[in-house]
């Protein structure tokens, strides 16, 4: 009998052909041994059927060459005795309906009984693909060493201080164990694998450069089965938060799944893959991939959605925050609506969501009056300021987010302070000056002392609603920087008039100035913003009359002989008119 005929006849005859009532050899119930055995057997017969094929020669040649590793592949698994492995036993189902699927192939090139050349030719580099695929999975196996110890020996976890290749070995056989396991050990491996990332910094370097380990997890963010893609996301999103390997994630093609995990994954999924986003879109060189791959919608829908988690809006804002340096990305998000769905996020009662939306807000407003005056017009500066009120309670680090937004997106504009004003701002801002801890009280003075600079109206309000008092206890504060901004805010409110008067009808306030001025070294930085305010107030008469009448004069004479910045000046101003008699002695230049 010719061989192509011989062939064909064993190939109907372990199809089960001869009776149509069974196929035992496609079973999922064969005994692992006989499985293996059915399939070296098909795969042989598979060979020889192929060989009289006259069509299409090119391509049966390179699946004849795959079955030929395949099948010397699966003969020396036969003679390792593991055909009881888990593992093995069930890559023996996938390859016998691959080998079904073959040789209908080969009865059809054989009959000529296809439909057409070119659907032939696609089916045909389908099924090379297939046999390539099972190859490299049995490799897959040997690599791992896992037929070499049994299948019952699990491979047990490195302790922490076990050598790199102790790690190294044990990760190959969870790749293994995630390319080849049925569903539970694919599951088993990618969550020791978490574990393993997590435990150690030099573990990631290591799960890294063993074999395509980065493009299984890849892989894995498109699969169907939700908890694999859970356990891919958990791994994924660790990696990705050290600098030297997210271009690793991004050249084996990270970003697309991940958009498609955002868009369709479970909401576990959804919160690793926006995090995994935030690390990988700190390089803005990203940026465009994921604009690309519709990323910018996917994200602005769950930031709007009312049926997104806090933990899964805040990295998805932060993915955002980034992308908006980008100013093309940037007009985009604002066409969107994006002002209005951060604004309405400002105002959520979840600290991490307001935080990471007044950050965008911050971001995108930056350097733009344009996309400013929107976010005031929105009202963006009643939702910053119900952040920052004292009466709500909440964490100390929404209201410092929140103050600092106001400072870039209202201090520089009149009309944005008057809304602030309009809102009981002030109040707040004098609030936290007076009965906030050390680090609110020097955030709020950090925000009066840029409020001071500006507008004659703005000083005017300050001065009314008891900011000058507050600004003299901070003279002398320990901190040079904290006096410093104190005095040249007190310097700034008394330029004006109305607040000069105000300011010494309370003796006390002069009488401290002195005093301190008394205290100060010579030529120090303190001295000399002391002697600016005096110099301020001895514009108004009271203020003249305390400082001539006081018994400080002669220190301020030492400091103007002694050539210190304005003390002359103020000695001068002390000296003329109807106080020249109240000095002790006649200043001579």
């Amino acid at each position: 009998m010719p061989n192509g005929v011989l062939a064909k006849s064993l190939i109907n005859k372990s199809m089960g052909q001869e009776n149509p009532k069974q196929d035992q050899i496609f079973q999922e119930s064969s005994p692992p041994k006989r499985s293996l055995r059915q399939a070296i057997e098909v795969i042989s017969s598979l060979i020889s059927y192929s060989l009289p094929i006259k069509v299409f020669a090119v391509k049966w040649q390179l699946i004849r060459n795959k079955l030929e590793e395949l099948n010397s592949s699966l003969i020396a698994i036969e003679d390792c005795d593991s055909c009881q492995n888990p593992i093995v036993s069930g890559m023996m189902s996938a390859v016998l309906a691959s080998a079904r699927d073959c040789y209908d192939l080969a009865r059809r090139c054989v009959d000529l009984s296809y439909s057409g050349k070119l659907l032939m030719q696609s089916d045909l580099d389908a099924m090379v693909a297939k046999f390539d695929r099972h190859v490299r999975n049995l490799s897959g196996i040997f690599t791992a060493g896992i037929l070499s110890q049994g299948f019952a020996i699990v491979v047990s976890r490195p302790g922490v201080n076990a050598c790199k290749d102790d790690v190294r070995f044990y990760v190959r056989d969870l790749l293994t164990r995630i390319k080849i396991g049925d569903l539970e050990m694919k599951r088993h491996a990618l969550v020791n694998l978490y574990d393993v990332v997590v435990e150690d910094e030099k573990n990631v370097k290591i799960i890294v450069e063993v074999g395509d380990i980065v493009n299984i997890l890849v892989s894995l963010l498109d699969s169907m089965e939700m908890e694999l893609q859970q356990d891919a996301v958990k791994v994924v999103a660790v990696i990705s938060g050290f600098d030297s390997y997210r271009s690793i994630l991004i050249g084996a093609g990270i970003i697309g799944p991940l958009i498609r995990v955002l868009e369709s994954g479970s909401e576990i999924s959804k919160e690793g893959a926006a995090r995994s986003l935030q690390k990988l879109t700190k390089n803005s060189d990203n940026a465009w991939s994921v604009s690309a791959y519709g990323g910018v919608t996917a994200l602005l829908k769950i930031c709007a959605s009312v049926d997104s988690t806090a933990e899964l809006i805040s990295p998805a804002c932060g993915v955002l925050r980034n992308l908006a340096g980008v100013d093309e990305i940037k007009r985009f998000m604002i066409e969107e609506g994006a002002v209005s769905t951060f604004i309405k996020l400002a105002r959520s009662k979840d600290e991490g969501v307001q935080i990471s939306s007044i950050e965008f807000l911050q971001n995108i407003a930056s350097g733009d009056e344009s996309v400013r005056q929107l976010v005031v017009k929105e009202g963006g500066i009643r939702a910053l300021v119900r952040v920052f009120d004292p009466k709500i309670a909440r964490s100390s680090k929404p209201r410092e987010m929140a103050l600092r937004a106001i400072e870039n997106l209202c201090f520089s504009s009149a009309s944005s302070i008057s809304v602030l004003m309009s809102y009981g701002f002030m109040d707040q801002l004098l609030f936290f000056l007076r009965n906030g801890d050390v680090s609110a009280q020097e955030l709020a003075l950090k925000a009066a002392f840029r409020l001071s600079g500006t507008s004659e109206e703005t000083k005017k309000a300050m001065g009314d609603a008891g900011f000058m008092s507050e600004f003299v206890k901070f003279l002398d504060a320990k901190s040079f920087e904290v006096r410093e901004m104190a005095a040249v805010a007190l310097t700034s409110l008394v330029s004006v008039p109305k607040n000069r008067k105000k300011f010494v009808q309370d003796d006390r306030n002069v009488s401290f100035l002195l005093q301190l001025l008394d205290q100060e070294e010579t030529n120090s930085g303190s001295k000399k913003l002391l002697i600016s305010i005096l110099l301020s107030l001895t514009s108004c008469n009271s203020g003249r009359k305390q400082i001539a009448s006081s018994g400080y004069l002669k220190n301020i004479e030492k400091l103007a002989e002694a050539e210190v910045s304005d003390a002359k000046r103020l000695v001068r101003k002390l000296s003329t008119n109807r106080f020249r008699s109240m000095l002790n002695g006649i200043w001579h230049s």
